[in-house]
């Protein structure tokens, strides 16, 4: 199937266009491990703009992940938190990236935290051991025994978590989600958008409601904790994205400076390969519509970055055309293979349908011949064989008996006469040379 130019072209504005409606910034100060090829901390001993503390145990920071509770037993506790806080009112999404795996039966949990006052100097809490807090916290654990849930609280600091007689009851929205043990990363999602705030496990929905809304300036923390019977949970990815491009970079309200030509998307940090781009590749930098004040400026700035566009559409199609010609190849090869292993499968096809056909031959042969007769000329035959041998055997061997002569009765007699007359002449000739020997006496 082939594609024309003018179809390639609709494709690439088509997704630049629903690529721009659905964009999204991550605010680097309040996230970790979006930014593929780099490590999550320069110095393995902390991750940027985020503070780790532990009970009984000090989270280990990997380059592509913090173990925020260890594999072996032991009341373990780990915890992260945000030094900065969230400043934007407006809509926003915090994704998690995890990993829990234990014994058969672990009995740990993990909670997702946006309170207002940090606890990074404090005890990493979890759901039961909380104190009074303003915020929401997610928790995932083995709620009930169903095997894992997702659960939602809610505080406004005049509840004591820790002392609830009935703590489960204050749920205000809840999900079934088997997080143990799945052998890949789980995503757990969390945005507040046109005033709905909504839960998603690994991309499905889990609860959503209309009736919280989230304020800004409020921390971010992520706690765990296991028993012991341990579950040891894995942090890979924590990103929280808006859709103003404006804040991307969190500002701390105290003397923020605006940041000068400051992206997150590492391919606009590169210098482009084509020199024509180059000067046009800068007018793509994100500005405040209030700075662009003259019409002039406006059509060129709206000129430069369709032309952009124009070249990046070029480059897709190109893009496609080799791998195209790439498929074409790969395509022909596999057929000039196809085709010996065709002829092979042939020959040995009518191989077998030789064998077949003498085997229903000889089938045949053996259906439509009677051998019952054969066996009746088989049977007489034996039975003859006997007859005569019964017959025969008595006459043969009266005949083998009379040619041979044995020895008559006068034979024997005289023998044992004979016999006799040595034995007492013997004894005669002992008895007399006994009388005669010389006595002896004592």
């Amino acid at each position: 199937m082939y594609i024309t130019r003018k179809t390639m072209r609709t494709i690439a504005w088509s997704t630049l266009a629903f690529s721009a409606a659905q964009a999204s910034y991550i605010i680097d100060n309040l996230s970790f491990g979006h930014k593929e090829g780099q490590p999550l901390s320069p110095n393995l001993r902390g991750v940027p703009h985020w503070a780790t503390n532990g009970d009984g145990y000090n989270p280990e920071i990997l380059s592509d992940r913090v173990i925020l509770t260890p594999p072996y037993p032991g009341s373990r506790r780990g915890a992260m938190w945000t030094e900065d806080p969230l400043h934007h009112s407006g809509d926003w999404t915090a994704e998690l990236s995890f990993r829990a795996s234990g014994m058969e039966r672990g009995s740990g949990n993990l909670q997702v935290w946006y309170v207002k006052d940090t606890q990074k100097d404090q005890t990493p809490p979890s759901l039961y051991t909380a104190p009074k807090f303003d915020g929401l916290v997610l928790v995932l654990d083995q709620y009930e025994g169903r095997g894992g849930s997702v659960r939602g609280f809610l505080n406004d600091g005049t509840i004591d978590f820790k002392s609830h007689h009935d703590l489960d009851t204050l749920s205000f929205g809840q999900c079934n989600y088997a997080y143990r043990n799945l052998g890949r990363i789980s995503t757990l999602k969390f945005q507040q958008a046109h005033g709905i705030f909504e839960v998603l496990v690994d991309g499905i929905p889990c609860f959503s409601t209309d009736k919280v809304k989230l304020p800004e300036g409020y921390h971010f923390g992520i706690t765990a904790s296991s028993a012991e019977n341990p579950d040891s949970f894995e942090i890979f990815k924590f990103t929280v994205s808006t859709t103003n491009a404006y804040t991307r970079e969190e500002p701390n309200r105290q003397g923020y400076q605006p940041p000068v030509q400051q992206h997150d998307q590492q391919p606009m940090k590169q210098k482009p390969s084509d020199p024509k781009l180059a000067e046009t590749q800068q007018m793509l930098e994100d500005v405040l519509a209030a700075n662009i004040r003259s019409q002039d400026d406006r059509f060129a700035d709206l000129h430069n970055r369709i032309q952009i566009i124009n070249h990046r559409v070029n480059d897709i199609y190109d893009i496609l055309q080799k791998l195209e010609q790439a498929n074409t190849y790969q395509f022909n090869d596999i057929m000039s293979r196809i085709v010996p292993i065709d002829d092979r499968s042939s020959a040995m096809i009518r191989n077998v349908e030789k064998v077949e056909r003498s085997t229903m031959e000889i089938q045949r042969d053996l259906e439509s011949k009677d051998f019952k007769d054969m066996m009746n000329v088989l049977h007489n035959a034996i039975e003859d064989s006997h007859n005569a041998l019964s017959r025969h055997i008595p006459v043969t061997m009266s005949h083998i008996v009379s040619q041979n002569r044995g020895p008559s009765m006068m034979s024997f007699l005289f023998i044992a006469v004979a016999i006799q007359v040595m034995v007492f002449g013997a004894y005669l000739l002992y008895k007399k040379r006994r009388n005669s020997a010389p006595k002896k006496y004592l």
